[in-house]
């Protein structure tokens, strides 16, 4: 049997062309307004504290968790895990590791993210490998990574509805979780996540951010002097808010709310010994 290449061309009408570029340019249009919205949310993004009796139900949650999990991390090791609390004696038996702040018995769901080496040790074990992640930097890299999929976890939660709140305590009062979690050894909370739907609308002015000035440095980092101090921080300081907290607390500067009540050198050092204990506790310092 032999087969013949046809030199037929088919030619396509002036209208089918016109029609077909009009449908490119309207879904590179569709794409360029969605990259649009997802900028705008991510600069127009607040932290919700208070949450509406909607519940977060267990489909979604996992999507998102599948979602977050696909980030980056050390190794693709995934030296994390997430400890999610619905049960409202859970989260009463939480609140007070994290100074019983209302998000934490008020939203739907508390996610604690950890550090997790337990799991893999036992998998190098059952696999004849020695692991050897009792240490510090293993602690740092996984860390960081439990970090990552926590920011992850909040974009795509952001991303259909969803408000959340960090809850920086996690790390004051660490050996509480491990003990409400039942966390075993090498496995350290990193940091905890209110999640849940919006009471109402935020109208509220967004938070004040640093101009990139004070942040971004290009190539080497750049020493600040007098003169740069006062343009990255005049503004703030200026601020209604900065003003208020200044009268309230009776001080003479906006620096002082920080180094005098918010995150007092005594405060720090009592919450440095605390966390030192809860790493040593889990194995990670000798």
């Amino acid at each position: 049997m032999q087969y013949f290449k046809s030199s037929l061309k088919l030619k396509v009408s002036k209208p089918v062309r016109n029609l077909e570029r009009k449908a490119t340019f309207v879904v590179e249009k569709e794409n360029n307004y969605t990259q649009l919205f997802r900028m705008n949310a991510l600069k127009n993004r607040r932290t919700v504290r208070s949450y509406s009796e909607k519940e977060l139900n267990e489909t979604l949650l996992n999507d998102l968790l599948e979602a977050a999990c696909r980030c980056s991390n050390t190794g693709n090791m995934q030296a994390y895990s997430i400890i999610v609390t619905r049960d409202a004696t859970q989260k009463q038996a939480l609140a007070p590791a994290h100074f019983n702040q209302k998000q934490v018995t008020e939203a739907p769901v508390i996610l604690t993210f950890c550090v997790d080496f337990n799991r893999i040790s036992h998998w190098c074990q059952q696999r004849n490998a020695a692991p050897g992640f009792d240490n510090v930097q293993a602690l740092t890299y996984a860390a960081i990574d439990a970090v990552i999929v926590a920011q992850t976890f909040c974009v795509a939660a952001e991303e259909v509805g969803l408000g959340i709140c960090y809850l920086g305590t996690t790390t004051y009062n660490a050996e509480t979780i491990i003990d409400v979690l039942g966390l075993p050894p090498l496995v350290l909370p990193i940091t905890t996540l209110s999640v849940g739907y919006p009471k109402e609308p935020d109208l509220t002015t967004l938070p004040d951010r640093l101009p990139l000035l004070g942040i971004v440095h290009q190539e080497t980092y750049t020493t600040f002097d007098v003169s740069a101090i006062d343009r990255i921080y005049t503004e703030k300081e200026a601020l209604e808010e900065s003003l208020r907290f200044i009268e309230i607390n009776q001080k003479e500067t906006l620096a002082q709310i920080y180094t005098d009540i918010r995150y007092k050198k005594s405060d720090n050092e009592f919450f440095s010994a605390a966390w030192i204990n809860a790493i040593k506790r889990q194995g990670f310092l000798k």
